[in-house]
Formats: structure tokens, sequence, C-alpha cells
């Protein structure tokens, strides 16, 4: 296999002299083309994040918030959305299913998902009628690996990611096992070259062409958890597809973080969660994708045929859902792959959310994330000391990684560390024995806070000396 050419569209940013000084990071934010979003978020303060009891949001100093790649924070309009629906449905009732309320930010209950999956998208780079909104992550995988992941005693394997987050390789295994295959013989991990952690596309290719004879479906994450790196999507979809391959992405990291165009690059289906990057809440409802061509709706006579999923019936023709004829006639599209009545609060806090989103674009997003992200590793690279006591093991090229960054500390570390972060009012994230990601998130985070992160970070790490 000879060697793949990988579109780049970022340039490596370089940074002036005086780039260290907290006033050059000041000068970014007020040159920042995002720095109104901010103001459409709540901000917790750092009394806020240290409270034990429950207590209002403040203005006092607002902490320092980078863990928006585990939890984003509140947008101011969820609060607006949630007791819109509260209102409909206690002056309303059941009349809140069908009945469009004039001065509403939001439609009737009945049509809910399918307002969410309109705006969510051009998030995802899909049309409306390949997205759906249901579940949770775990739940939507399950139910499309049931109609993707069809395996014979031939072609049985799923080819996956190394270090796959915990709910995937469960639901990966548990899935093999309910076909009555051995998970050691149908998981393939693909993983980095002893002593690296980024894992080249290359490699990816030459894994699939080992394994295409005997494989059933690639199921990888678009960026991966625990190193940031962002897969190439595209050229990965494109090649496993040649070798006869369905192919399916968990864009829980990647979906509001980076551009996505599923429907271009041609992905068979793809899942998400909507509390991270796209800021719908703890636990929040879910989004999946289907290439419209696995969401055809035929008929033979009055015989729908469409492909297999497990069937529900939310997932039947909205015309026909009240007839309550047993008769399951899908709805064309991703929403034939739903299962169940959403729940309705849930579609609220995400739809406020959506709407904070839907008045920028991922290419802005994206714009103010390679650079907030460049300054995060410049000023780690150059003001942290000279026996520099980490390594950062998220790709250093901006194509192939989005807003996180992944720091590996020397061992013994880490408890140290966080103890300094969370007392200056720091919020990120750790993943034990030695990791801390670092995600600074375009829609509300500065270029200033970045500097402070750093102060803070480099005095932990003389502590830790």
């Amino acid at each position: 296999m000879g060697s793949i050419a990988v579109e780049t569209q970022c340039t490596k940013l370089s940074f002036p002299a005086d780039a260290n000084s907290l006033e050059y990071a000041q000068s970014l934010d007020a040159k920042d083309h995002m720095r109104l979003f901010r103001e459409k978020f709540v901000i917790p303060s750092k009394a806020n994040i240290k409270a034990k009891k429950l207590s209002k949001p403040d203005h006092s100093e607002p902490c320092i918030y980078f863990c928006g790649n585990s939890l984003g924070l509140q947008p101011r309009a969820t609060a607006e959305y949630v007791q819109t629906h509260l209102d409909t449905w206690a002056t309303i009732g059941v009349h809140g299913h069908f009945r469009q309320l004039e001065d509403s930010p939001m439609i009737q209950w009945q049509l809910l998902a399918e307002h969410a999956s309109k705006q969510a998208a051009p998030i995802v780079g899909a049309s409306p009628f390949e997205v759906g909104t249901m579940g949770s992550l775990t739940t939507n995988l399950h139910l499309l690996m049931a109609s993707f992941y069809t395996p014979t005693a031939e072609k049985k394997k799923i080819i996956m990611d190394w270090k796959s987050f915990p709910s995937d390789h469960f639901t990966i295994e548990s899935q093999i096992r309910g076909h009555g295959f051995d998970p050691k013989e149908a998981m393939v991990m693909i993983g980095p070259d002893e002593g690296e952690y980024e894992i080249s596309t290359e490699k990816i290719l030459s894994i699939i062409d080992e394994h295409s004879s005997t494989t059933a479906l690639v199921l990888l994450p678009g960026i991966q958890y625990y190193t940031g790196q962002f897969f190439d999507m595209k050229t990965i979809t494109a090649y496993a597809q040649s070798r006869g391959l369905l192919v399916g992405w968990d864009l829980a990291h990647a979906a509001g973080n980076v551009p996505l165009e599923l429907h271009d690059w041609n992905v068979d289906f793809a899942v998400w969660c909507t509390y991270k990057y796209m800021n719908a809440g703890p636990g929040a409802i879910a989004g999946f994708y289907v290439h419209e061509r696995h969401g055809k709706v035929e008929y033979d006579g009055d015989e729908p045929i469409f492909r297999h999923r497990l069937s529900g019936w939310y997932g039947g023709d909205q015309v026909g859902r009240m007839n309550m004829d047993n008769n399951f006639r899908p709805s064309p599209g991703a929403s034939g792959y739903q299962v169940s009545n959403p729940s309705a609060i849930d579609l609220a806090s995400l739809c406020g959310a959506l709407s904070v989103l839907n008045q920028t674009s991922m290419a802005d997003i994206r714009k103010k994330s390679v650079k907030l992200t460049a300054y995060l590793e410049h000023l780690l690279l150059t003001t942290s000391p000279s026996d520099r006591a980490f390594r950062i093991i998220t790709p250093s090229n901006p194509d192939a990684r989005g807003t996180q960054l992944s720091v590996l500390l020397r061992p013994g570390r880490i408890d140290t560390l966080f103890e300094m972060l969370e007392d200056a009012g720091i919020v990120a994230d750790k993943r034990r024995p030695d990791v801390i990601r670092v995600a600074p998130v375009p829609l509300y985070n500065t270029y200033e806070e970045v500097w402070k992160f750093v102060q803070i970070f480099n005095a932990a790490l003389e502590k830790c000396a």
C-alpha cells in the first residue's frame, strides 16, 4: 500500500517574542471574533466551583473552566427554554404535544426531536433527514449496531480504537457476545507504536487491509478521548468502504468541537452526546446520524422495504403514528431509527444550547479553536521549567486535534498539581495515572484564561520538583 495524502487545512501558528505576557493574551481577547459569546454562558465563580452546599450563581471572580470536554457550561438560554417547557406543561397539559404556542421559542413536543435534529445537522455536516435525536450515546450505539453490525462466521470482526472509551468498549464486546462470538477473536484493536500515542492514518489503513476479509464493521472515535487525536475520518471512511466495510464513528469529543462533513464523507452512521461541546447539560439527550442511503423507505404494495433496525413507535411515520394499528411504516431518514417518545425537558435543554451554537458556525468556532489551542501549547512549551516534567501527547498538527491538549506528567505529580489548580479555581480533567486533559472552549474561554492557567501549572510543577 502506498502512502496516503492527507488534506491540510490549518497552518501551524507561530507567536511573537512578547506572546508570553499577560498583555499579549489580553490583546488577543480584544481582537477575538467570538468574544461576545462568553456572555451567553453562566460562568461559575471561584466561590461557586468550590461550594459544598447548593448555592446560586454569583458575580464574583469567575473560575477558569477548561473542562468542556467532559461537561460544557450552561448557556443562559437553557433556563428560558426549560421554563418554557414547564410553563407549557403546567398550562395546556397534553395539548403541548400538538399545539404550537405563540411567543414560545419552541415548537410542539411532537415535532421537537425533529426540530432539534434540524438545528444539529449543520454542526455535523449532514442534512436534517440524516440526523436523529434520542436516548444517550451508548444506547444509540447499541441501537445502530443492531442495524449495522450483522456478522457472519467468516466476517465477524470489529476494527476499533486501542483505548476506546469504556462505554464503547463494553457496547462492542456485548454486541459481539450477543451474536455468539468471542470478543478476543472479534475485537481488532488499533494502537500506536510502542512509546507513542498518536496513531498514523497509514497504520489504520494497513490494519483495515490486513483484516478486511474477516471484518464486519469499522467503529472508531472521531476524536480520541484520552489523547485528543482527531482522526482523518474522510480518508479512513473512504478506504474502509473501498474494502467493502461499513464505517461508524463515535463523535462524543468531535461534535461541536471540530468541523464535520458526515454526508460528504459518506459515513454510514455516527453517534454523539450533547453535554460536552454542545452544552446541553449532564446526561443530555444524544444525537445520531444515518446516511440517507440507509434511511430510504420504499414500498412493495403496502409492504415497506427498509434497512433492518430495532423498531419503535416514534420511528413510525408521523402521518399514521396515532392510528394505533400496529403496522410499522418507518419514517424515511434517521428519524425512522427512533424507538420511543423522547424526553421533552431534555429536548428543551438541547434546543436552548443549539439556539446559541446556531448563532455562529463551526468554521468560526474552528478558527478560534486552532489559535486558542496553539497559544496554550506555545505557553506550555516555552514558559514551563527547563527540566519539563511533562509531555503533550496530543498531536502538534492542528489538523489532527480539536481544542483539547492531553498532558502526560511524570509519575507521582498529578495529585499535587490538581490540588493547586483547584485552589486557584481552575477546572480541568485528570485521567489516572498521569494525564490531565485541558480543553479551552472557543465559545466561552479566553486567551487570558489560558495565560493564567499556565502560570499556575508552572508553579505547580515547581512545587512537585
